[in-house]
């Protein structure tokens, strides 16, 4: 197979009424480009990396009414996936994705080569816990972040270092997500995040002391009867307490399909 294919990217003037080879863009191998389906957008993932799922989808959905220009940070952004969505669904100004993986980052730097996003998103090849070096406090108004779910030496271990890295709090884990997005966050900035269910409580003690109070929760269920597996939640720095429960997702109706509720997420008409 070919290590490197070259895909020209063509992109349609019409005003001209010509064809205009706008990007050359390197697929590596074990690469493809996906197509999300919205704006015209498309994302290049690596199969043997950790390959973005439907829980960045939900998140980049329940952050879709931040405020118009504001400034958003996506913090263990992967391939980019997240804010990605964010510049199809906002009208955000700018948005940073901080990625620790040299060849992640490179790979969602293409992306963002490919989308023509080189105005509105930037990636920073860092620990997130280094930030403090890079960014003033209060610098943004939005954080986001679907980081890893397991904490070390938990769940099932991959022999892949980068779907370890992805999935396992191995270069930084829930407090430093949380107290860095409390430093990042203007006064009452919003922070979003998924992750697991069944960590629930540790996101909550967490974020009230990083005053990150949690403002807005809903459960991810497979289907109706299902335990939640995941959470979407919502917090707003140094607001007061007050928690609203959002009825809970389902993913699939009784007979396997998507439900009218993610089919809308993913702007796609049921089948």
């Amino acid at each position: 197979m070919q290590k490197n294919v070259i895909y020209y990217i063509i992109c349609e003037n019409y005003e001209k009424g010509k064809s205009i080879l706008m990007e050359n863009i390197k697929i590596k191998e074990n690469e493809r480009i996906d197509d999300l389906e919205i704006k015209g957008l498309k994302i290049i993932q690596n199969t043997d990396g950790f390959c973005f799922g439907i829980d960045s989808v939900l998140l980049s959905d329940f952050a879709k009414n931040i405020k118009k220009n504001s400034k958003v940070i996506d913090l263990g952004t992967g391939t980019g996936i997240i804010a990605t969505l964010l510049c199809a669904k906002t009208n955000l100004s700018k948005v940073i994705g901080v990625e620790i993986q040299e060849d992640v980052a490179e790979m969602a730097n293409r992306s963002i080569k490919l989308n023509h996003l080189e105005n509105k998103f930037q990636i920073i090849n860092d620990n997130i816990k280094n930030l403090k070096n890079k960014f003033e406090a209060c610098s943004f108004d939005v954080v986001i972040t679907n980081p890893p779910y397991q904490k070390l030496k938990t769940g099932i271990i991959s022999d892949s270092q980068k779907k370890l890295i992805s999935r396992h709090e191995i270069e930084a884990e829930l407090d430093d997500f949380i107290s860095m997005a409390f430093y990042l966050l203007k006064d009452k900035g919003e922070f979003y995040m998924v992750h697991r269910a069944e960590r629930l409580v540790d996101i909550i003690s967490t974020m009230r002391k990083a005053k990150i109070e949690p403002k807005q929760l809903r459960m991810i269920c497979s289907s109706k009867g299902k335990e939640p597996k995941l959470v979407l939640i919502k917090g707003i720095k140094n607001a007061k307490p007050f928690l609203k429960i959002q009825n809970n997702l389902y993913i699939y109706n009784k007979d396997g399909k998507y439900t009218p509720e993610i089919l809308k997420i993913y702007a796609k008409k049921d089948e």
